[in-house]
């Protein structure tokens, strides 16, 4: 049996006397998409930023690949090979779109101190396979701030894949996104971690992507797991209707899925 590629184990936080993380503990498989939901105030983005080093865990471990990565700040976590997308796109607007990812591949090769003039030349063949990869060759020369949102995403999708990363963090990855546009993004998202194995682990809001392209699903609710499992699992979770979904939400969010699998 193969070892998953992430190990939380039993992840805690406090934030005065908020519980904002207790004993969360979860798994996730090279190649899966792992979703995180629930209320606001849950505790999503908390355990999301305690894997990722935006914050150290009062108690509990995290490990990538058989490594302990606890509490390590995120640029050490990057160089590990985890790559992270934001709510709101994180790139270089005055740039072009291949610029934004030669950046990353600079910095992920550790020339940043070397850059001079000659850096618009660096790495460029490699920044246009991987936006040929996510669909924005063609716009490789444009400025990122003429392109559209959705588009956007992809480029910042382009730059986390750059440090060729193992797991790739999403925090609300179809935020401010129409809604075509959230189910293009996320079945790219879903092609290219099944074609290069990387774990995804993401959060989100809209249901209708959660449902439609995570494999499985984890429902934090006061900082607590209250449910884990497939999206099927998970939508006939009485606890989960009780608390966050609701029988209607639930319902749509399962017709998104079958439409995504091309099924009635």
């Amino acid at each position: 049996m193969t070892a998953p590629l992430l190990v939380v184990d039993n992840l805690q936080k406090r934030f005065g006397g908020v519980v904002a993380g207790k004993d969360v503990s979860f798994t996730l498989a090279a190649g899966e998409m792992l979703a995180i939901i629930g209320p606001n105030g849950a505790g999503k983005s908390t355990t999301f930023n305690m894997v990722g080093g935006q914050l150290v865990p009062d108690a509990g471990t995290v490990a990538l690949a058989g490594e302990d990565i606890t509490g390590k700040p995120p640029r050490a976590i990057w160089r590990k090979g985890v790559g992270r997308t934001f709510q709101i796109a994180q790139t270089f607007v005055s740039m072009s779109v291949a610029e934004n990812v030669q950046m990353a591949l600079i910095s992920h090769h550790g020339q940043t101190r070397s850059v001079v003039a000659m850096a618009r030349a660096l790495h460029r063949e490699a920044a246009l396979a991987i936006l040929a990869g996510v669909g924005m060759a063609d716009m490789a020369d444009r400025p990122v701030n003429e392109l559209a949102y959705g588009d956007v995403k992809r480029v910042e999708l382009a730059i986390a894949l750059a440090s060729q990363p193992k797991l790739l963090l999403m925090d609300e990855p179809t935020a401010g996104m129409a809604p075509r546009e959230r189910s293009a993004l996320m079945q790219l998202t879903h092609d290219i971690a099944r074609e290069r194995s990387i774990g995804v682990l993401f959060t989100e809001h809209d249901m209708d992507s959660v449902f439609a392209h995570a494999d499985r699903i984890l429902v934090l609710v006061r900082g607590e797991i209250i449910a884990a499992g497939t999206p099927e699992e998970v939508r006939s979770n009485q606890r989960v209707k009780q608390v966050y979904l609701g029988e209607t939400g639930v319902q749509a969010a399962l017709k998104a899925r079958r439409q995504a699998a091309g099924v009635a």
